[in-house]
């Protein structure tokens, strides 16, 4: 049965984001070893962390298979980080209880409103998210028409990233302690065979459209810790970058040996994958191309993203082979 669902290749997906890890990190320190300073690596976590915990959001998602890869997940923090700055902390409700409480409550609620339309409404989930992005990208603007406000004063010191101890790393850490504790309940053994074979987990008893939902609200409570630490890491609110996360998590996911077919992933894959992500964008940092440097570490993105993609389809096509 375990073979059935792929529970034995878990490590085997991982043999390509640890090795790139590697080759990154020697590389790195090459290049630039101020990485390796106390300061520069407090300050990658700062940077890096956003983009892990949205990578993270994905993974619960995508596991559950159907293909529901959630394209909005970059404007839903983008949202989660605008409404914090203009709605609550504009109104002087800044207390560490009630941000906390809003960023994970408007992320679950969120992605309980998709789960709910795709399971019931019966549309198709690069529909509904794709939609969602949409909505989104113009709801920020209407929420903040450009970047502003300030973040709480207990945030403001969160993104200095001069030691690698800091309160946005907690914030990391308490994610993947939350998919330690999920991992080893029997929800994420249905969210894998759901993933894996709908059919068979169905007719296994798994309740396919309650682990379904179980996803969504794991990842809307992922979307709104990586809203906190991109806040932390901004001191404000910006209607706009959150959108150039939704490219970058889903290329971190592939990169971490995730399926998007459903059945496949994990914390570690998508941490990796994160962490590579970061690593390619610092090294391409460290040469100058100019006025195009943006837009050369979006064509580097997208490469990367067939690359692996098709990586992980000749890796799949060995699995079955064999």
């Amino acid at each position: 049965m375990s073979q059935r669902f792929g529970f034995h290749a878990l490590d085997r997906s991982l043999t390509v984001p640890l090795v790139l890890f590697g080759v990154l990190l020697v590389a790195a320190a090459v290049l630039s070893p101020r990485l390796f300073t106390a300061t520069g690596m407090g300050g990658a976590i700062i940077v890096a962390a956003p983009l892990i915990l949205t990578t993270l959001a994905l993974t619960p998602i995508v596991m559950a298979g159907r293909g529901s890869v959630d394209l909005s997940v970059g404007p839903l923090m983008g949202f989660v980080n605008v409404t914090l700055i203009g709605w609550l902390s504009a109104r002087g409700y800044t207390s560490p209880l009630a941000v906390i409480c809003w960023v994970v409550a408007v992320g679950a609620l969120y992605q309980l409103l998709q789960a709910l339309i795709i399971i019931y409404v019966r549309v198709a989930p690069i529909i509904v998210t794709l939609s969602s992005f949409l909505v989104l990208s113009g709801l920020n603007l209407m929420v903040m028409s450009r970047p502003g406000g300030v973040a709480p004063d207990w945030m403001m010191t969160w993104g200095a990233g001069t030691t690698i101890l800091s309160p946005v790393l907690i914030i990391v850490l308490a994610a993947l302690a939350l998919w330690a504790v999920m991992r080893r309940t029997t929800f994420y053994s249905h969210l894998r065979m759901t993933g894996a074979d709908e059919r068979m987990a169905y007719t296994s008893g798994v309740k396919v459209d309650t682990v379904r939902i179980c996803a969504h609200l794991l990842g809307g409570v992922f979307v709104g810790l990586a809203a906190l630490s991109y806040t932390a890491l901004i001191s404000s609110g910006d209607p706009t970058q959150g959108s150039s996360y939704t490219l970058q998590a889903v290329t971190a996911l592939v990169l971490g040996g995730a399926n998007l077919a459903g059945g496949r992933g994990g914390a570690l894959g998508a941490t990796l994958g994160a962490l590579n992500m970061f690593l390619i964008s610092y090294l391409l940092s460290a040469f100058s191309f100019g006025s195009v440097t943006g837009f050369v570490t979006q064509m580097a993105f997208g490469l990367i993203l067939v690359a692996s993609l098709l990586v992980n389809v000749f890796m799949t096509a060995r699995r079955t082979a064999f």
